[in-house]
């Protein structure tokens, strides 16, 4: 039997669907006012809706965007939850209503020679972002390139 879209998550549950052990959760929690698991007695947590897509939106910004911690933290101030919660990949909790393969959060960004191509096709906000970061660096790169040529 399967859960409601509604149900208290495991600390393991999550885990699991998010591809991030325990541990990294639980120093999450210690980062982030935001994340407040109920704990039950023993102290066993469970993750509300609301806490597993927060969690969501924090991993993606993490491990995807290249954030900080110190960046997700001033993006929650500025934004909000909710739209850090956006963030999220979409789909139920592996074992839920719907497959697994719907379930799974998405892929990770691709590395090595192909990563261009898969940037190229990203939402043009992410683009400009990374467009923005990178550009310092390039600047520097070519003054590196042009003292050691010449």
């Amino acid at each position: 039997m399967s859960k409601s879209d509604d149900a208290f998550r495991t600390i393991g549950e999550v885990s699991d669907w998010l591809g991030a052990p325990a541990h990294v959760l639980r120093f999450w929690e210690s980062k982030f006012a935001q994340i407040r698991p109920v704990k039950r007695a023993g102290g066993r947590r469970y993750y509300r809706p609301e806490d597993v897509a927060l969690l969501g939106g924090i991993k993606f910004l993490l491990h995807e965007e290249g954030m900080t911690i110190k960046g997700v933290q001033k993006l929650l101030r500025e934004q909000g939850v909710r739209h850090v919660a956006a963030l999220s990949p979409r789909g139920a909790i592996a074992g839920d209503t719907g497959t697994e393969a719907e379930a799974a959060p998405p892929p990770p960004a691709p590395r090595g020679p192909g990563a261009l191509a898969a940037v190229l096709r990203a939402d043009p906000r992410v683009v400009a972002r990374r467009r923005t970061r990178i550009a310092p660096l390039l600047a520097r790169l070519r003054t590196l390139r042009a003292r050691l040529q010449g």
